[in-house]
């Protein structure tokens, strides 16, 4: 096993922290701490303010920790889901923060390490969980709690036509059908236990000519990866909460890497900020329901061409940012 040290590269770190518009006194809020990098500049501006920073991630636990240690009884950090943010920060007292900070890239510690089974680049077990306390059992797959599952369960337990959707609808993969078809007749002989036999299996079932366009197994393990960790389903949940949560004037700035997120962000700003559900031919609203804040960022700000530079995965990324009212 090859453990490499805790390293994320923090994303349009400059244009975050610029749109949050730091208060010295503000509290700050980071639901995805990885290595510390936003919650390091966020930090070194508080005065009298405090951070608050959450992750699953054991690794990223450890590593924010130390790196943030230098700003002492400023920094908390919790180990949890930013999910479950508001209930987490309401045991500290917290009910209201004037900026929050979502980066929902996968880490470069969590692609590199190995045994994590994030990367079609290492032959290792298929896990693929951002939070492996949790345990994972016979009676948890049978009850349904797909939030305990790794990706070696995804991938020899769905139906078929699962796995057709969650290829085709999280990995955008145009060969989607026949990979799920060309998985469940491989598993039928012996359970897909490692990265390296299903790359195998994924290359199998994708034309020698399209191979040329990148690694043959990138979208699909970014499908089994989401599917893996509900990401889609934790950020549709937790945006309006987080919205809620902060102070007028308050700002929360995300980061997506993936067309599905950045629609759940975009389409859950537009909301808050325009939450009238009554039909346009009325000449007042009568729904009653008022507006939350405004959207900061009409367009998506994009990395700048000297980040992509020195950062190749930051090209797909995006920044949307909304202002509390």
């Amino acid at each position: 096993m090859t453990v490499v040290e805790f390293n994320h590269y923090s994303v349009m770190l400059h244009e975050t922290i610029e749109q949050l518009n730091i208060n010295p006194d503000g509290i700050y809020v980071d639901g995805t701490l990885g290595g510390g990098g936003h919650a390091y500049e966020v930090c070194s501006r508080l005065k009298n303010g405090h951070f608050y920073g959450i992750d699953q991630d054991d690794a990223a636990i450890a590593a924010a920790s130390a790196r943030l240690q230098p700003f002492g009884d400023k920094v908390t950090v919790i180990r949890n889901n930013y999910v479950n943010a508001v209930e987490a920060l309401r045991e500290y007292g917290v009910t209201g923060v004037d900026g929050i900070v979502l980066d929902l890239g996968v880490s470069s510690y969590q692609l590199d390490t190995e045994d994590r089974g994030f990367s079609y680049r290492f032959d290792a077990p298929l896990d693929m969980r951002m939070d492996q306390r949790k345990s994972r059992t016979a009676a948890d797959i049978v009850n349904g709690y797909r939030q305990t599952l790794t990706a070696r369960d995804i991938v020899n337990n769905y139906s078929e036509m699962e796995l057709y959707h969650i290829i085709r609808d999280y990995g955008e993969d145009p060969f989607a059908k026949n990979i799920a078809k060309h998985i469940v007749k491989n598993r039928a002989d012996k359970p897909i236990e490692t990265t390296f036999e299903l790359n195998e299996i994924i290359k199998a079932a994708v034309p020698a000519k399209m191979r040329q366009n990148g690694h043959p197994s990138k979208q699909t393990f970014q499908a089994i990866r989401i599917e893996c960790n509900q990401e889609l389903e934790v950020l549709k949940k937790a945006l309006d909460e987080l919205i809620d949560l902060l102070n007028p004037g308050g700002r929360f700035c995300i980061i997506t890497f993936h067309s599905l997120e950045d629609r759940i962000v975009k389409n859950a700003f537009r909301r808050n900020e325009n939450p009238c559900t009554c039909p346009p031919e009325f000449p007042v609203c009568v729904c009653g329901k008022v507006s939350k804040g405004k959207v900061i960022t009409r367009k998506p700000i994009l990395p700048s061409v000297e980040e992509l530079e020195v950062n190749s995965r930051s090209k797909s990324a995006k920044l949307r940012v909304f202002e509390k009212k």
